[in-house]
């Protein structure tokens, strides 16, 4: 028998495992993001209490931001820009517990949007909902937002969901969350060989 025709009776296993793979990986990578997620929250609480307390004010934040550079020169993501935003972060769900829980199934980039972009807390809980129900990637979540969804949605005075394209999580698209490599301080070659490193110490 020949490796073509053994190929063909094995595909089927083959094609199992290859998903066992990518359902690892993207558990794996679930897991980053929810460690980062948390991360960003605590460090904005802790801005935020600082600032309340006025012992912190911008010249504090911006040295913190040369501190950890000059501390740990490889260490990215925590620019003046992004401490602040981690702060605006924390500030703008303070007060929502129901939505906080939700903050962590999505990636930073689809916080920063919907934060950014959304008005009130009413349209900021319909974009984290959808973007977790939807699978949306976060191009898709502003072409969305863009196209006003939230404000036809509530004009059509319905709770019929609205028929989306489902994005459903691929590895490859989840790979490419810029703030996943920095928070690990890997790139997408490098990530991948630690995860693959880590499976076998795990199985072996």
């Amino acid at each position: 028998m020949d490796e073509i025709e053994i190929g063909k009776i094995y595909k089927k296993d083959f094609v199992e495992i290859l998903k066992m793979i990518k359902i690892s990986q993207n558990s794996a990578l679930k897991s980053v993001n929810t460690e980062l997620i948390k991360l960003y929250w605590n460090i904005g609480k802790y801005i935020d209490e600082k600032i309340e307390k006025s012992d912190w004010g911008q010249s504090v934040v911006e040295k913190l931001s040369d501190y950890l550079f000059e501390k740990e020169p490889t260490l990215k993501g925590f620019s003046n820009q992004n401490l602040w935003r981690m702060k605006q972060f924390y500030s703008t769900y303070k007060n929502q517990p129901k939505l906080s829980a939700l903050l962590r199934e999505i990636t930073w980039t689809h916080n920063l949007t919907i934060m950014s972009r959304c008005k009130t807390i009413e349209e900021r809980k319909f974009y984290l909902n959808y973007s977790i129900k939807e699978k949306w990637s976060y191009r898709e979540l502003e072409r969305q937002i863009s196209s006003s969804l939230f404000e036809r949605v509530m004009l059509s005075g319905t709770n019929t969901p609205i028929i989306t394209k489902a994005i459903y999580p691929k590895t490859d698209e989840i790979f490419k969350e810029d703030y996943v490599f920095e928070f690990l301080g890997f790139c997408e070659d490098e990530l991948q060989k630690e995860l693959i490193s880590q499976f076998e110490k795990t199985h072996s």
